[in-house]
C-alpha cells in the first residue's frame, strides 16, 4: 500500500467558530475534489437539514460559501496515510496536518469530529485542545447504525 497525501485545501476563514474534522478523503472525494463527496455520504444531508441551505446539490464553491457563512470550516485531522480505498479500519502509517494553526487562525470555540477515528487521533496529536473537542457519529455509508434522522438528532449540537 503506497501512502497517500491530503489533496484538499482546508475549508474555513478568520470568522470560522465551529470545526468539523474527519479522518481522511474517501477516494470520491480525492478524486471530486471535495470532502464528503460519496453521495452516498450524508454529511450535506444533515448539515442542509441543520443549516436549512441546500448543501447536496449545491457546487463546490457554493458549499464552501455556505459554510463559512455560518461559521463552520471543514478539514480532516490526517495529513498523510496508508489506507485501503475509503477504510478507515485500514489506515496506517499516519502523519496528522497542522490544525493548530487552523484553530489559532480562527475563532474556533468548538471542534467536531467525524467519526471515531478522527476523535481518537486528534485527541493522541492534539489533546491541548480536547476541552473543546467532540466525537460525533460519522456520516459515511459505513456507519449502517445510524439512520438519517439518527445523524441529525446528534449532530445537531454543532449548532448550539
Amino acid at each position: 500500500m503506497e501512502k497517500l497525501f491530503h489533496p484538499l485545501p482546508p475549508v474555513y476563514d478568520e470568522n470560522t467558530k465551529v470545526l468539523i474534522l474527519g479522518s481522511f478523503p474517501s477516494v470520491k472525494s480525492r478524486e471530486a475534489k471535495f470532502f464528503y463527496m460519496n453521495p452516498k455520504n450524508r454529511f450535506f444531508q444533515v448539515l442542509s437539514a441543520l443549516l436549512e441551505e441546500n448543501l447536496v446539490v449545491a457546487s463546490i464553491e457554493e458549499k464552501v460559501r455556505i459554510l463559512l457563512k455560518h461559521g463552520i470550516g471543514i478539514f480532516d485531522v490526517i495529513k498523510s496515510c496508508k489506507i485501503k480505498g475509503s477504510q478507515d479500519a485500514s489506515i496506517t502509517d499516519v502523519e496528522v496536518n497542522d490544525l493548530e494553526t487552523i484553530i489559532r487562525e480562527t475563532k474556533v470555540e468548538k471542534i467536531f469530529l467525524n467519526g471515531n477515528l478522527a476523535y481518537k487521533l486528534f485527541l493522541k496529536y492534539f489533546s491541548q485542545f480536547s476541552h473543546i473537542a467532540h466525537p460525533l457519529p460519522s456520516t459515511s455509508p459505513a456507519n449502517a447504525q445510524y439512520n438519517l434522522s439518527d445523524l441529525m438528532e446528534k449532530w445537531k449540537v454543532i449548532l448550539k
